[in-house]
């Protein structure tokens, strides 16, 4: 009986990061799939990621009411409640991401100017393509049970808060040189900051995901760019 207990709620805990990863997976083709979208303008697939963010969002519910299951019934210590904890902040973090990612389909899908042929789109592709590793990479962490990932993740940070600056600046440039690009090089600002933001998220789940193995908080501050688009916040929508 004891064994079948023990087995049982192994496959719970297995079937919790099951949730987590799927999750995961979800948010990150939707990442591709936005930034795809908007490239080649290609409306149809923006709204489809727009309409794929409740995919997320039902599985953030699903392991949040399985997560407070299990605490209520196993009653867990050390390392496996520090994951069921984690892995409901772990869930928060990837809600929000997808919520980010769906606002780039939105802007991409109601926006009057298109965005193709647009210098600075290879800078939000490669931003893009930075936040996508991070988001892997914190995920394998996870899966795989190593902090010294999560580590690397946190680490890097500073890397895409630098281009999102450098991307500020760009754009501040073309809007004052040429005020006929005012509009889709805001479109693009708020692009771009969403992308950052979904990246300070991957950086969120490396904290989590460290103090579940490890027991310990990361020490120091997040390494950060530099703070001249900082001003620049926009307001989730």
């Amino acid at each position: 009986m004891t064994q079948h207990t023990v087995r049982a709620y192994d496959e719970e805990l297995a079937l919790l990061s099951s949730k987590i990863n799927q999750m995961g997976g979800i948010a990150e083709a939707m990442l591709v799939d936005a930034i795809d979208a908007l490239v080649r303008n290609d409306v149809p697939k923006a709204r489809l990621v727009v309409d794929r963010d409740v995919q997320i969002d039902l599985l953030q519910q699903d392991i949040e009411e399985m997560a407070v299951s299990l605490i209520a019934r196993r009653q867990p210590m050390a390392i496996d409640l520090r994951r069921i904890m984690g892995s409901i902040r772990i869930a928060t973090d990837i809600e929000r991401i997808g919520d980010l990612v769906k606002n780039i389909g939105k802007r991409t899908s109601s926006a009057e100017d298109r965005f193709t042929g647009n210098r600075s789109l290879a800078g939000i592709q490669h931003m893009a393509h930075l936040v996508l590793q991070q988001i892997k990479t914190v995920l394998d962490a996870f899966a795989q049970n190593k902090p010294d990932l999560a580590r690397h993740v946190w680490l890097h940070d500073g890397d895409i808060d630098q281009l999102n600056n450098s991307l500020f600046r760009e754009l501040l440039t073309y809007m004052m040189e040429d005020p006929r690009s005012i509009t889709f090089s805001t479109h693009l600002l708020f692009i771009a900051k969403n992308i950052e933001r979904a990246g300070d998220h991957a950086t969120n789940i490396a904290e989590t995901v460290y103090f579940i193995e490890t027991g310990q908080q990361l020490s120091g501050p997040r390494p950060k760019g530099d703070a001249s688009a900082l001003a620049f916040t926009p307001s989730m929508e």
